[in-house]
């Protein structure tokens, strides 16, 4: 049976917590991928992160808020420390944004329980770690890959 390891996509792209956001941006774009697995510099995963995550701080509500600290300041406020915070989201790094608890698999984990953990979790890629650090991910793409060069592979036999 097909494993994490013969399907895996080893040459991952990562960056570092402490990447911008502008440098993850033109990480992901450059690639042509939709999230990456932030790393320290031993290789351990911390968190992922995703073109949602990169969104998130422009959502609506905070366009709300920016909208009303903006009036405040027409009115002679004085700054509010969350507008400070707003103002220098630029300057936000990749923890800042990834999502810690990150599922995860071992190279040894089957093709089958790989699909399994992406459907349940409702994600699309799974980082592969030996002895806590990344040596590949498998995503959607992979196992549909894998679904085509060997359907056979993706099933214990029976016997």
């Amino acid at each position: 049976m097909l494993d994490a390891a013969s399907i895996m996509t080893r040459d991952v792209v990562t960056a570092g917590p402490d990447a911008t956001v502008s440098a993850i941006a033109r990480l992901l774009t450059d690639h042509g991928i939709s999230a990456m697995p932030i790393c320290d510099k031993d290789g351990a995963l911390l968190g992922m992160l995703s073109e949602g995550d990169l969104l998130r701080p422009f959502s609506q509500a905070n366009e709300q808020r920016r909208a009303w600290w903006l009036n405040l300041l027409a009115e002679g406020t004085d700054l509010a420390p969350q507008f400070v915070e707003y103002i220098r989201l630029d300057n936000r790094c990749a923890r800042d944004l990834m999502q810690t608890g990150v599922i995860t698999a071992a190279e040894t984990t089957p093709v089958p329980a790989l699909a399994e953990l992406l459907t349940t979790h409702r994600i699309k890629r799974v980082p592969i770690l030996r002895d806590g650090k990344l040596v590949g991910i498998v995503s959607r793409a992979d196992l549909v890959r894998a679904m085509m060069g060997a359907p056979e592979g993706l099933v214990d036999p029976v016997g």
